[in-house]
């Protein structure tokens, strides 16, 4: 199956500090046309204990909104790949475009972390992307938390949680 990323999630020009990169959505999140769609990913109860949110909207364009309120974007890493499924294991790395992910962060000159979601994400950031942002953007920390997909079951939701506070506390 041919997949084509999403239309990032962004704050206005100039007001992210967090980019949040996940690999490619899922299947779920495709057909939804929407982040993190799927309804067991961990992704929006994460975020939403990190940033103190008591209840999230159901709608998600009210959630993206909230984001860009606080100054966090979300895209992928890949632009468009072949993948069956939603495992990231599946997709075939000689199908992979990527985002222009640098062309955006000349856009949101203020933008401080890049988080990646999930060890894919990080992956491809790193062999792709580390070092022109080191170069380019030498302000700019980048990490890999844990995935807050499904599949990604070695961590406990609260151990999961805990690694996201720590690295976000500082950028809220």
């Amino acid at each position: 199956m041919h997949c084509h990323s999403l239309a990032p999630v962004l704050p206005k020009p100039a007001a992210m500090r967090v980019l949040i990169l996940g690999s490619m959505p899922g299947e779920a999140s495709l057909q939804a046309q929407a982040y993190y769609a799927h309804p067991r990913n961990q992704f929006w109860p994460i975020l939403a204990q990190c940033l103190g949110v008591a209840n999230w909207p159901d709608h998600l364009p009210a959630r993206y909104q909230y984001l860009a309120e606080q100054g966090i974007g979300l895209w992928d890493v890949i632009a468009q790949c072949q993948r069956q499924g939603s495992l990231d294991s599946a997709i075939k790395a000689d199908s992979i475009s990527l985002n222009p992910i640098l062309l955006l962060l000349e856009q949101q000159p203020n933008c401080q972390l890049i988080v990646c979601n999930g060890q894919k994400a990080g992956q491809l950031f790193k062999r792709y992307l580390a070092a022109s942002l080191i170069e380019n953007f030498p302000n700019i920390e980048w990490c890999v938390m844990p995935s807050t997909s499904p599949a990604y079951a070695a961590l406990s939701f609260v151990d999961k949680y805990q690694a996201w506070q720590d690295k976000l506390i500082n950028f809220r």
